[in-house]
């Protein structure tokens, strides 16, 4: 990143027309963080990395054992935005129509009428993804890439923003279905939701006991601000440097010997929209390599298969990435001002 071009950019852009932009994401996004910090205790990163998400039009795959809030993180999320929102439980017996839709015949009418399955809401929370068959889980793909669905010939497009929040346990494998890679693919971050710290846990007890801190959550913004957010973090710069940066750690990753699965050029997009969205979250518009450094291993880490001789040794593939990351050199100029 050459600090010259990026000054001539940051000049260009950090109008105070800009400035007010970045001004109300910054407003708007804090709100909401507040509003799920609220329900998800002692969890920050975990709230800042939904909305990342959120803004740079991606879906968020939760997985961690039970217990640990990843539906409730789901429901928090959507209860903040006032906006359609649609719940699919994930079980073998669910059709792939029960999650885009079917067409019936009206005998009134004489004519087939479609109705919407799950997925049509603005933020669809899919409860044990795992669960369901590799048929259904694939009625999914098409709508998460492409914000459509196409049923009997027809195609029938989604209302941004649209976002799909699924839910996994990786301990539990009895009865489930792992993602397919091409799924996993799709999603553009993957979080893990962990234990939470003793204080957090002393704290969720007392608010969580008395009432449920879910019911008195307000939305604090709605489906055409958050549409007006994400054109702001559209419109965040990316240097060349920057892009270089993000595509070396990816490449990395494909020539890797501990891995037989590198990052997809799919996932060096989702790296780059989601540093966008981190930067304007911080309150810049523009990407430091730092915004593509910190959210590598959540962007491509579930993306990654190891070797066989990799998993015989006990090396994951996040271990596997922070190596990668580490011996990446960053571009020299990073901009801080």
């Amino acid at each position: 990143m050459t600090s010259t071009g990026a000054q001539t950019h940051g000049g260009s852009t950090g109008s105070a027309g800009g400035g007010a932009d970045l001004d109300t994401l910054a407003r708007v996004t804090g709100r909401v963080r507040t509003g799920i910090e609220k329900v998800i205790e002692g969890k920050p990163e975990v709230a800042k990395l939904a909305l990342v998400v959120l803004l740079a039009e991606g879906h968020l795959l939760i997985e961690d054992v039970p217990g640990v809030g990843k539906t409730m993180l789901a429901k928090t999320l959507a209860r903040s935005i006032d906006c359609s929102v649609r719940r699919i439980q994930f079980t073998p017996d669910l059709l792939p129509s029960d999650v885009t839709g079917v067409s019936v015949f009206n005998q009134d009418s004489r004519e087939f009428e479609f109705r919407p399955g799950g997925v049509f809401a603005n933020i669809v929370v899919g409860d044990e993804i795992n669960r369901a068959s590799p048929k259904t889980q694939s009625a999914l793909l098409e709508c998460m890439e492409e914000r459509q669905v196409t049923v009997d010939g027809s195609t029938y497009h989604l209302e941004a923003p649209f976002m799909v929040v699924a839910t996994q346990n990786p301990i539990e494998m009895e009865g489930t279905y792992a993602l397919p890679e091409a799924q996993r693919d799709r999603f553009m971050a993957r979080v893990s939701m962990g234990y939470p710290v003793e204080a957090a846990e002393i704290a969720m007890l007392d608010s969580h006991t008395r009432t449920n801190p879910l019911d008195d959550l307000e939305p604090v913004t709605d489906a055409a601000e958050i549409r007006k957010l994400i054109a702001i973090v559209g419109d965040v710069y990316v240097s060349d440097a920057v892009q270089r940066y993000a595509v070396a750690i990816a490449t990395a990753t494909r020539r890797s010997p501990e891995l037989m699965l590198g990052a997809s050029p799919r996932a060096t997009l989702h790296l780059v929209r989601a540093a966008k969205a981190s930067a304007a979250i911080a309150g810049r518009d523009y990407v430091i390599p730092d915004d593509v450094q910190d959210l590598a291993g959540q962007v491509l880490a579930h993306r990654l298969l190891p070797t066989v001789e990799a998993s015989m040794s006990g090396r994951t593939p996040e271990a596997a990435l922070r190596q990668i990351v580490a011996g990446v050199p960053m571009p020299e100029s990073r901009r801080t001002s």
